[in-house]
C-alpha cells in the first residue's frame, strides 16, 4: 500500500517536499511518547517542590522553625524575587546550550534545595534555601514552552502543553497524598522534614532521567530516522517558526517589544492569571481547611480538586486546539475562577461545607488551565524563535510576579476565612476574563480587515511561517491565531 500523501510545499533548499501523512502521524506519536511524559514528570517535581510549603504549614512548620508574625508570608514572597528575575537569562541560556542541558541541571539544583530545607532550624535557613530554589526553578516553565514549540505545530501545542502542565495540578494531589501518609509517621524528625526529603530525592531522580533521555532538538533526536528529522524540520517551518533552529541574536530578539503591539495586553492578562493561580497552588490546603477537618484529612481533601482540575485542563486545552480558539476558552476558565472565589468570599464555608468544597473544584478547573492557554496564545503569535525565546520568559516572569500578591493577601489575621484574599483573587480573575475576550475580538477584527484589503479569505496557518517577512505582524499575509472564531 502506498504512503498517504498530504500537502506539497518546498523544503529549506527550495526543492519540492511532499508530506507523508502516515509518517507525520508516526512522528507525532514518537514526540508524544518520548518527550511529553518526560517533561510532564520533570514539571511534576518542579511543581511539588515549589508548592509543598502549604502542606508543610499544616504540619506546624511555623511552630517548629519559630516563625513570628507574618514570616510565613515573607517566606513565600522571597521565593518569587529570584523566580521572576532569573527567568529570562535562563531561557537565553537554553537557546544557547539547549534544553537537554539546562532543564536537568536546574532540576538537580532545586531538588537538592528541597532536601536541604529539611535540615533548616530557623526562618533564616529556610529563606536561604527557598531563594536558591526560586532561582533554579525560574525558567523551568518558559523553557519547556519554548522547547515544545520546536517540536509541535501551533494547533498541536495547547493540548500537549496541557498534558505537561497538568503535572502542576497533579502535583497538588500528589503532595497531598504524600503529606497524608508522611504526616502519620512517628519518627525522629518532623513530618514536614520527611516531606521535603522524600520529594527532593524524587526530583533528583527525575533530573537524572532528563540527562539521559531528553533530546536537544528534533534534528538531534535519537529516536528519529533521517526522513523523520527532515519532516520534523518541515513541519516547524510551515507552522511554527520563521527560521528553524535560528542562531540566537539578542538585539533582534528584543525587537519583539517594539514590533508586537499586543504584548502589553498579554502581560496584563498574565497579571490577572497569576494572582488566582498562585492563590490556589499555594493556599488550597488553607482554603480546604475552612471546612473544619483535621490536618491529615485537610491534606487528603486537596487531592480531588487537583485531580479534577487536571482532567478539565487537558480537555479544555485539546478543545482549544480543535477549534483554534484561545480567547473564549481562556475567558471561560477565568470566569470559573471568578465564580469560585466570589462564592468563597460571600458564604460561611463552615455552615455550607458542600458549597465551599464545590468552589474548590471550580478553582482547580479554572486556575490551572489559564496559564498554559495564555502561554500557548502568545507563542502561537510569535513565529520568530529568537523573539519567542525572550518574550516567553518575560511574560511568564510578569505572571509569576503576581505570586508576591497572592503570598501577601492570605494574611494571618484573616485566617481561617481569608475573605480579603478571595475578593482580590476574584477581582483579578474577572478582569482577566474581560481582557482575554477583548484581545480575541481585536484579533478577529484585524484578520477580517486584512482579508478585505487583500480581497482574500486567509486564516492563521494558510501561509507558511517560513514565508513571512519581518516585521512579521506587518506582513500583509500575517493572520492572528487564537482570536474569537
Amino acid at each position: 500500500m502506498g504512503a498517504e500523501l498530504g500537502e506539497t510545499t518546498t523544503d529549506k533548499e527550495g526543492s519540492i517536499y511532499i508530506v507523508d501523512k502516515q509518517m507525520e502521524r508516526r512522528l507525532l506519536r514518537k514526540f508524544d511518547f518520548y518527550i511529553l511524559p518526560l517533561v510532564a514528570l520533570m514539571y511534576l517535581f518542579n511543581s511539588i517542590d515549589k508548592s509543598n510549603l502549604g502542606n508543610a504549614k499544616t504540619d506546624n512548620l511555623e511552630k517548629d522553625l519559630h516563625f513570628h508574625g507574618n514570616q510565613y508570608n515573607i517566606l513565600l514572597s522571597i521565593f518569587y524575587v529570584p523566580f521572576v528575575l532569573s527567568g529570562p537569562p535562563m531561557n537565553m541560556l537554553t537557546k544557547r546550550f539547549g534544553a537537554s542541558i539546562i532543564l536537568p541541571s536546574a532540576m538537580f539544583i532545586f531538588g537538592a534545595m528541597a532536601m536541604i530545607s529539611a535540615a533548616c532550624k530557623n526562618f533564616g535557613g529556610i529563606v536561604t534555601t527557598r531563594w536558591f530554589l526560586g532561582m533554579a526553578e525560574s525558567g523551568f516553565y518558559p523553557v519547556i514552552i519554548f522547547y515544545l514549540t520546536t517540536f509541535y505545530k501551533r494547533r498541536e501545542l495547547a493540548g500537549r502543553l496541557s498534558l505537561y502542565y497538568a503535572a502542576s495540578s497533579i502535583a497538588g494531589a500528589f503532595t497531598g497524598l504524600i503529606a497524608f501518609g508522611v504526616f502519620q509517621i512517628d519518627g525522629h524528625i518532623y513530618g514536614w522534614q520527611y516531606l521535603f526529603l522524600i520529594e527532593g530525592s524524587l526530583t533528583i531522580c527525575g533530573a537524572i532521567l532528563g540527562i539521559i533521555f531528553l533530546p536537544q532538538s528534533a534534528a538531534k533526536a535519537y529516536f528519529l530516522t533521517e526522513e523523520e528529522k527532515k519532516l520534523a524540520y518541515h513541519r516547524i517551518a510551515e507552522d511554527s517558526s520563521v527560521t528553524v533552529d535560528a542562531k540566537f541574536n539578542i538585539r533582534f530578539a528584543l525587537r519583539i517589544f517594539i514590533e508586537d503591539r499586543l504584548w502589553p495586553l498579554y502581560m496584563a492578562i498574565g497579571f490577572c492569571v497569576g494572582v488566582p493561580l498562585y492563590s490556589v497552588s499555594n493556599f488550597l490546603p488553607q482554603i480546604v481547611a475552612r471546612l473544619g477537618f483535621s490536618t491529615v484529612k485537610t491534606n487528603l481533601y486537596t487531592v480531588a480538586p487537583n485531580i479534577v482540575g487536571s482532567v478539565f485542563l487537558i480537555g479544555v486545552a485539546f478543545s482549544s486546539d480543535f477549534f483554534g480558539d484561545r480567547s473564549l476558552h481562556l475567558a471561560f476558565c477565568m470566569t470559573l475562577t471568578f465564580i469560585g472565589f466570589t462564592v468563597l468570599a460571600a458564604i460561611d464555608v463552615a455552615q455550607h461545607i458542600a458549597v465551599g468544597y464545590f468552589c474548590c473544584f471550580l478553582l482547580g478547573c479554572g486556575a490551572y488551565i489559564s496559564s498554559p492557554l495564555l502561554s500557548t496564545w502568545y507563542n502561537n503569535n510569535t513565529p520568530d524563535e529568537n523573539q519567542r525565546a525572550i518574550l516567553t520568559p518575560v511574560l511568564v516572569a510578569s505572571a509569576n510576579a503576581m505570586g508576591l500578591v497572592s503570598s501577601n493577601i492570605f494574611r494571618p489575621q484573616d485566617a481561617p476565612n481569608y475573605v480579603l484574599a478571595s475578593i482580590v483573587s476574584a477581582a483579578f480573575a474577572g478582569v482577566g476574563a474581560i481582557l482575554a475576550l477583548s484581545v480575541g475580538l481585536y484579533m478577529k477584527y484585524d484578520n477580517m480587515k486584512r482579508n478585505r484589503e487583500q480581497g482574500v479569505v486567509l486564516r492563521a496557518g494558510d501561509v507558511p511561517t517560513k514565508d513571512l517577512r519581518a516585521p512579521i505582524h506587518k506582513d500583509p499575509n500575517w493572520r492572528w491565531m487564537g482570536g474569537v472564531p
